[in-house]
């Protein structure tokens, strides 16, 4: 029998290339689980300068940021994408911006962690991210209109978690002073309530891991890319 075809993904990164490795990374090795043999993802990728979405981020200039990452959702379409991944947990601020600007779905990130989090039985959860994913509603709010409740640090930890993912883990440092300020920021979380704890950066998933904690970590990237490998190989 010929093998069931697998759908092409789009995806689009660059926000950092450490994330967009991962996600490749964890895209091909589900697909070959699932199919066995030499299977592969059929994958095509954008990755922009990151440079320049950092200065956008920077300075507020999130119309732009949108604008030019629908610009670049565009390309994939043409290039034969059947949805598309956004490899980053911060740009999807602007998803709607991309999910006006192409006729195929954006497999937002936001519902797919909302998913595994219900599938856990929680329904509280702390959120560790960039400062603009935790400070910004888009994220905490997606995740929370599927019944959750979302919560983020204090403002101090907020920066300790922000200058590590931008000083450190998108430049492929990993610090074990960092992870264990990590840890002590994600027992803070706990103390508060805390069910279990969403890592709302994809950086973070280089740093801190389910052995490290004692409450359920959600891994974005991770759950992101499983999502995209069952519509992948949805019959």
């Amino acid at each position: 029998m010929a093998d069931a075809r697998v759908r092409r993904i789009g995806l689009l990164g660059g926000m950092s290339w450490q994330s967009s490795a991962l996600y490749y990374s964890l895209i091909n090795e589900l697909v070959a689980e699932r199919l066995g043999g030499v299977h592969s993802a059929d994958l095509v990728m954008v990755s922009v300068d990151f440079a320049t979405i950092e200065r956008l981020q920077s300075a507020g200039e999130w119309r732009q940021a949108g604008e030019l990452l629908a610009r670049e959702a565009q390309a994939l379409e043409a290039a034969g994408a059947e949805a598309i991944v956004l490899c980053t947990n911060t740009m999807h601020l602007v998803a709607p911006a991309i999910e006006a600007a192409v006729s195929i779905p954006l497999l937002h990130l936001g519902d797919v962690t909302a998913l595994a989090v219900r599938a856990a039985g929680l329904d509280r959860v702390g959120m560790l991210g960039t400062r603009f994913t935790m400070q910004q509603p888009f994220m905490r709010e997606r995740i929370a209109s599927h019944g959750l409740e979302v919560f983020v640090p204090d403002d101090d930890d907020q920066a300790v978690v922000h200058r590590v993912i931008y000083d450190e883990l998108v430049l492929g440092m990993v610090s074990e002073a960092s992870r264990e300020a990590y840890l002590a920021i994600i027992e803070r979380l706990v103390a508060r309530g805390a069910q279990g704890i969403v890592l709302g950066c994809t950086e973070i998933e280089l740093l801190v891991e389910q052995q490290h904690v004692a409450v359920p970590l959600f891994p974005t990237t991770r759950l992101h890319a499983e999502a995209a490998v069952d519509w992948a190989l949805a019959r």
